[in-house]
C-alpha cells in the first residue's frame, strides 16, 4: 500500500537550472544542436502555488504507474479530478495515492485503484470518510542514492 506524506514547500523562490534540449533515448547524433536554456521548477511545474503541495510517496502500490517509494509527488488541490487521474485521497483519516475510478459512481461507489497487482482496489461508499485531497500533476524521482 502506498501512503503519501505531505511536505510543505516555498514556491515563491526562484531556482533556475540549466536545461538541455533534445536528450535522445536512442542513438545520439553528432549533428544535434545542443541548446541550453533554464528550467525553474517553481515556474514550470507549479501552476497554482497557493494550492500546490509536495508529498513523499511511501510504499509500492503505484509502481506500475512509475510512481515509486521515495518519489516526490507534486499535488495540485485546485485541479478538478477526473476519472483515471492519479490522486491523493484522504480516506478514513489516512492519505493514499491511487488512480481515481469513477466508473461505478451510478452504482453508489467509486474505487481507488493501485498500480500494482499485489494490491486490490479500495471501494469507497457513503460509509467511508473520503476526500480527494488533490491531483498529482508531476512526480520527481532520485535515480542515484
Amino acid at each position: 500500500m502506498s501512503k503519501i506524506h505531505i511536505l510543505s514547500g516555498e514556491f515563491d523562490k526562484r531556482l533556475k537550472l540549466p536545461l538541455a534540449y533534445a536528450i535522445k533515448a536512442g542513438f545520439p547524433s553528432p549533428a544535434e544542436d545542443y541548446r541550453h536554456d533554464s528550467i525553474d521548477f517553481n515556474r514550470d511545474l507549479i501552476k497554482h502555488p497557493e494550492a500546490t503541495f509536495y508529498g513523499r510517496v511511501d510504499g509500492d502500490s503505484m509502481v506500475d504507474a512509475g510512481i515509486n517509494d521515495g518519489d516526490i509527488a507534486i499535488i495540485d488541490r485546485s485541479v478538478e479530478p477526473s476519472d483515471g487521474d492519479v490522486i491523493v485521497a484522504f480516506v478514513n483519516n489516512e492519505f493514499t495515492i491511487k488512480y481515481l475510478d469513477l466508473t461505478h459512481k451510478a452504482e453508489g461507489y467509486i474505487e481507488l485503484r493501485p498500480a500494482n497487482k499485489k494490491y486490490h482496489p479500495i471501494k469507497i461508499d457513503d460509509a467511508d470518510s473520503f476526500e480527494v485531497w488533490g491531483v498529482v500533476v508531476w512526480t520527481i524521482r532520485c535515480w542515484k542514492r
